[in-house]
C-alpha cells in the first residue's frame, strides 16, 4: 500500500459499492475506508446528511448493495491499495471446513465455535470474516456474512455464496422469515416455566465496552419466547429460546431479568452466573435456524450439535439433547 494521499484540495466524492461489499453495514464499510477518521465524526456526517447512499440520507447500520453510490464529504482519501487475499492458517482452515453443517451452490451453514468473533475490530485481529477464504471451496468468490453471533455464542451461522444470495438472505432476516432457536443453560430455575418476555432494550456505552439495559421508555422492542426443557434441581435449568427480535445481547439480558442469568455471563449476571464445577464460559448455543432456501424456496432446518464446554456441561448435568429438539415453543 502506498502511504501517499491526495494532496489536492479535497472535494465531494462518490464511490460505487463493489460486489465484495454486498450486504456490508455502511458504518463498517466507512471505518474500513477511513480508518483514521474517528467514529464520532463519521456519525456526525451521517446525522447531518453529508454521507448519503444513492442520494438519500443513510443510517449507520443499513446494508449496502452492489452498484450503490456512496457520497462522501470533502476529505482526502488514501490511495486505493491493491486487493490481496489474506492467507488463512492451515489449522484454522481445516477447523472451519470440519465445522460445515450444510453446503450447496447458494449457502453454507457453519457450526461456529465459542470464542471466535464473527467480525474484527481494533482489539480483535482474529475473526471469522478474515478467514472466509477458507470456505470458498469451488465458488468464484468467498462467502459473505449475512448475520452474526456474539463471539462467545456457539452454533449455526449462515453464509451466502454470492451477492444475489446475500441480498435474499439479508431480506429474510430483516422480514423475520428466519426462525432462530437457541439453547441456554441458566443459573437457577425461572418462574414461570415458560412464557414470553416483552422488554425493550437500549445500548449504553461504558468503560467495559458496550452494554445493554432494559429501557421501557426509550428502548427498542425486544421479545423472547422461552421454555424449560430440563432442570438440575434448583441449581440450573436448560432453556430453549426463540428471539422474535434481534437486539444485541437480547437473550442474555432477558435471562438476567428472569432472575436466572446464563451460566458464565458475568457481564450481566455477576457472581450469580457462575456454578461450581461447570465452565465459566458463556453457555449460549444457536441450536437451529429454519428458513426458506433463498434459491429453491424449500424449507431448510439446520441444526448445530453442542460442542466444547456446552457439550461438557450438558453431559455433567445429565441432559439429553433429543429432549430439547422435541420441546415445542
Amino acid at each position: 500500500m502506498s502511504p501517499e494521499t491526495n494532496t489536492q484540495a479535497p472535494s465531494v466524492r462518490h464511490l460505487d459499492v463493489g460486489a465484495d461489499d454486498e450486504a456490508v453495514r455502511l458504518d463498517r464499510w466507512l471505518r474500513r475506508l477511513l480508518p483514521d477518521v474517528p467514529y464520532g465524526q463519521l456519525a456526525k456526517w451521517l446525522r447531518t446528511g453529508q454521507i448519503r447512499v444513492d442520494g438519500k440520507r443513510a443510517k449507520p447500520g443499513q446494508r449496502l448493495s452492489e452498484g450503490q453510490s456512496v457520497r462522501l464529504p470533502p476529505i482526502n482519501l488514501p490511495d486505493a491499495p491493491p486487493r490481496t487475499v489474506a492467507a488463512v492458517a492451515p489449522a484454522d482452515a481445516a477447523d472451519l471446513q470440519a465445522r460445515v453443517l450444510y453446503r450447496d451452490d447458494a449457502i453454507i451453514a457453519l457450526n461456529k465455535p465459542s470464542g471466535l468473533a464473527v467480525q474484527g475490530g481494533s482489539k480483535t485481529p482474529r475473526h471469522l470474516d478474515g478467514m472466509l477464504e477458507a470456505l470458498r471451496f469451488d465458488a468464484a468468490e468467498k462467502p459473505r456474512l449475512v448475520h452474526r453471533l456474539d463471539k462467545d455464542t456457539s452454533g449455526v451461522l449462515l453464509l451466502a455464496r454470492s451477492a444475489a444470495t446475500a441480498r435474499q438472505l439479508t431480506r429474510q432476516f430483516r422480514d423475520h422469515d428466519v426462525v432462530k432457536t437457541y439453547w441456554a443453560l441458566v443459573a437457577g430455575v425461572p418462574s414461570p416455566r415458560e412464557g414470553q418476555i416483552d422488554l425493550p432494550l437500549a445500548k449504553t456505552p461504558g468503560q467495559g465496552g458496550e452494554k445493554v439495559r432494559p429501557a421501557k421508555e426509550d428502548g427498542q422492542s425486544a421479545i423472547t419466547r422461552y421454555a424449560i426443557v430440563e432442570q438440575a434441581g434448583q441449581r440450573a435449568a436448560w432453556l430453549t429460546m426463540n428471539p422474535l427480535t434481534g437486539r444485541t445481547h437480547q437473550l442474555r439480558v432477558h435471562c438476567t431479568v428472569l432472575g436466572t442469568p446464563i451460566v458464565g455471563d458475568g457481564k450481566y449476571g455477576g457472581a450469580e452466573a457462575f456454578i461450581a464445577g461447570l465452565s465459566n464460559k458463556l453457555h449460549l448455543h444457536a441450536r437451529s435456524v429454519t428458513f426458506p432456501h433463498p434459491v429453491t424456496g424449500a424449507r431448510m432446518d439446520i441444526v448445530a450439535p453442542l460442542s466444547g464446554h456446552c457439550a461438557e456441561s450438558w453431559a455433567k448435568l445429565g441432559f439429553t439433547a433429543e429432549n430439547g429438539d422435541s420441546r415445542p415453543l
